[in-house]
């Protein structure tokens, strides 16, 4: 795709966030083809530059995997040459993005409804924890405080331990994937009624919205709670002992079941009664995990996958994370991709379009290094 048109060919992005949400939305933007003119702090730049891990030459790979393809000026909202100059991109731009506490664009000037008096069409996206109004819109709001007070810790973890987070920020993640998914429909509304498009995604709302299993036991009476690796509504669904790892088993269904029994050699288990629905299998999940165990603790990881995937179960090996990353499977996909001038790969968004993978081949900027050619 990077010859040929791509779907945001011609938008131009100015992105005042920095970290991680706003910085993500707009990488992904990036990808697609649009011009991300990146603004920053005079001198320190966005603050995820000072966050490691880091590179050979001191920078940070961090803000590189999420600024790739960007564009850099280093501008001050509280001198005035620096904001005539901010207006004046304004009135060029299609999106504005932002992920201030809410209240801060406004003491400053640069908030929706004073930059859309310069431009009419603008696309102006904030993105903040809880959203730019409510009982917690002020709310300090750091990744783990969203993944805490959406309920999903709540979930995640085993009773044994007690709660903990996913194991990546994704209240940040998540949000920027729904702003960049509501930023490409608000260009296409605009073009549809000519009108400017304010856009409020909050971290809260994006954690709270994904969990359909939790809240479906939630609406029917239940009390969603830690379950460790097991599904909450399925069973066998968990991480099981071989001989030298753990594998992942996953049955949704009573014929998924049975077929599993037959490829274990215990047909019987399918008509015993204690495992003859999902409903009755989660009932005994001990006594049915004990069984399981028993048969595939006589095997390696490679030999119980190679059996049970032979048969069409669904099983798999866990991974590491430089597993993943280095597969073959990655590799087909085109997950890592090389970009001019640096050392490491970019994660670009896993969509293809057309047989093709947009992503953009320049690496994040340096610090204001567009200062004199933007204009």
């Amino acid at each position: 795709m990077n010859d040929m048109k791509k779907p945001l060919d011609g938008i131009r992005v100015l992105d005042l966030s920095r970290v991680l949400a706003g910085p993500y939305c707009t990488s992904m933007l990036a990808d697609l083809g649009a011009e991300v003119i990146k603004i920053e702090m005079p001198e320190h730049g966005d603050d995820s530059r000072h966050l490691g891990a880091f590179d050979a030459n001191g920078d940070s790979i961090y803000y590189a995997l999420i600024n790739r393809g960007k564009r850099s000026i280093e501008l001050d909202f509280k001198e005035p040459a620096d904001m005539e100059r901010f207006i004046s991109l304004v009135k060029t731009a299609d999106v504005i993005v932002e992920n201030f506490r809410p209240g801060v664009t406004k003491r400053l000037g640069i908030d929706f409804e004073s930059l859309k008096y310069h431009n009419q069409k603008i696309v102006y996206t904030s993105i903040s924890g809880f959203g730019q109004d409510g009982p917690f819109a002020k709310y300090p709001a750091y990744d783990i405080v969203a993944q805490a007070m959406s309920g999903l810790m709540s979930i995640t973890g085993f009773k044994e331990t007690g709660p903990t987070r996913v194991g990546e920020s994704m209240g940040d993640i998540i949000a920027g994937i729904y702003a960049s998914w509501a930023i490409s429909s608000g260009l296409f509304a605009r073009e549809r009624t000519g009108e400017a498009q304010y856009i409020d995604v909050a971290m809260f709302d994006a954690l709270l919205s994904l969990q359909v299993t939790g809240l479906a036991s939630l609406f029917s009476g239940a009390n969603p709670t830690l379950v460790g690796n097991r599904h909450p509504i399925s069973t066998p669904f968990d991480t099981y002992q071989a001989k030298d790892g753990l594998v992942v088993i996953a049955i949704a269904s009573d014929r998924l079941f049975q077929k599993f029994c037959e490829s274990i050699g215990q047909v019987e288990l399918a008509s015993d009664a204690r495992f003859l629905t999902d409903e009755t299998r989660t009932e005994n999940e001990t006594a049915l995990k004990s069984i399981i165990e028993t048969w595939a603790k006589q095997f390696s990881v490679d030999e119980v996958c190679e059996k049970l995937g032979s048969d069409g179960i669904p099983v798999s090996a866990v991974w590491n994370l430089k597993q993943a990353a280095y597969s073959e499977q990655s590799k087909f996909r085109q997950i890592l991709v090389d970009v001019e001038g640096q050392d490491y790969p970019i994660v670009p968004q896993p969509v293809f379009f057309n047989g093709q993978k947009p992503h953009v081949t320049k690496p994040a900027p340096v610090l204001g290094e567009a200062n004199d050619e933007i204009k």
